[in-house]
């Protein structure tokens, strides 16, 4: 079990046990307001109800209170909330009637907190796109977007469009492509986000907007924003390629931002150059919430010096939470959630939480404890220490 001498412990890794020195909490300030200088988005995952039926192919179960308090506290940190995201589960166990719940709860949160939110809408309620005898119709996914902008466009939150799986596998090229969104974007009643997710985050997403070619694919999509650039506030990209996505951000029509989702290079990304920066829409921003404020809000002061000094012990961790297979960084966001107090249990919907390594678990404490982002040292080791017993992983 991993237990605390004084203020040294050891934990496991692949070779066996290491010590390591527990660091002293720091002392984060709150930030309820926006930031001056970059729009910030933290894509928030949901807390599963630890006494819930939370296995694959099961209907998500939720806690819901310790869910809306993780967001509260987001925005405690002047952070918005991108809802009901790939990080919430999309398309890995949070079903259509849970995603309804949640978008409606968290923008109704929203509203009372004065706090920005933005939420997915894509395809997910048709069936599921990699087991159909036959994919769903060009119409048919057209329908199923229209279905769910709607329902986020009516609960006051702003869209992100989200890449669809089932339409990954209906279209023949660009066009269907072009086609689907142009639909959607003539439909939208304010500017939405368009997200394009990359393979790493979600492999049946491949060849998303007609092409394997990154350059070729690039092109069909800044055809579509341009065509419809009153209609889009912003591209989220999340293709973990720093330099395709400055020269994608230098190529987007004014006022069109791209909201970063590179959760490899955010620092650099985010601080920017002499021709412009990315905002931030990040799964790492749930992990590292109290650390982002502190670095925005230097940014904000123009210090930034002391923006890279709060960002540099940051992206250690997203780099290991994020790390391939990348789509289960899910794990490392709950885990952190569970580390840190923020929830009572480390169960994930599907139970997906089984998908990491105790020795990867093991390193997400290190590194939170690193950046110095646990609030009570003792609690973490103790659920580390659960979790180690729990897999029969005694010293």
């Amino acid at each position: 079990m991993t237990t605390a001498t004084g203020r040294r412990l050891s934990i496991p890794t692949t070779e066996g046990w290491r010590e390591i020195e527990l660091n002293a909490p720091r002392d984060w300030t709150a930030h309820p307001e926006p930031y001056s200088s970059r729009v910030a988005f933290a894509a928030a995952h949901v807390v599963a109800d630890p006494h819930g039926n939370n296995v694959p192919g099961a209907p998500a179960a939720i806690d819901w209170d310790a869910t809306l308090g993780f967001r509260r506290r987001l925005f405690e940190y002047g952070l918005g909330v991108a809802e009901a995201m790939d990080t919430a589960q999309r398309n890995m166990g949070l079903d259509w009637p849970a995603i309804q719940q949640l978008v409606s709860r968290s923008a109704a949160q929203a509203a009372e907190f004065g706090a920005r939110i933005a939420s997915g809408a894509g395809t997910d309620h048709l069936p599921d796109a990699a087991t159909a005898a036959t994919p769903a119709s060009l119409a048919a996914v057209e329908a199923a977007y229209l279905e769910q902008v709607a329902f986020v466009e009516g609960t006051g939150s702003q869209v992100i469009v989200m890449a669809s799986r089932h339409l990954a596998r209906a279209a023949a090229g660009p066009d269907d492509y072009l086609a689907v969104y142009d639909r959607i974007l003539s439909q939208v009643s304010q500017p939405v986000v368009l997200h394009w997710l990359g393979e790493a985050f979600d492999p049946q997403l491949r060849g998303y907007w007609g092409s394997t070619d990154v350059g070729t694919a690039t092109e069909t999509f800044l055809g579509l924003v341009r065509a419809h650039a009153a209609k889009v506030d912003g591209v989220k990209v999340s293709l973990l390629d720093a330099s395709h996505e400055i020269s994608l951000r230098r190529a987007l029509p004014k006022g069109v931002r791209l909201y970063t989702g590179d959760d490899f290079n955010y620092p650099e990304l985010i601080r920017g150059d002499d021709e412009g920066h990315s905002d931030a829409l990040l799964g790492a921003f749930a992990a590292i919430a109290p650390a982002a404020s502190a670095a925005l809000a230097a940014l904000d002061d123009g210090d930034l010096a002391r923006y890279d000094a709060e960002m540099a012990p940051t992206l250690a961790l997203s780099r290991h939470i994020f790390e391939a297979p990348t789509f289960y960084y899910k794990v490392g966001i709950a885990f952190t959630a569970w580390l840190t107090g923020a929830q009572s249990g480390f169960q994930m919907v599907g139970g997906l939480q089984s998908a990491r390594s105790l020795p990867h678990l093991a390193r997400v404490f290190e590194l939170l404890n690193d950046a110095r982002l646990l609030p009570d040292p003792e609690l973490a080791v103790h659920r580390l220490g659960l979790v180690a017993d729990s897999l029969g992983a005694r010293r």
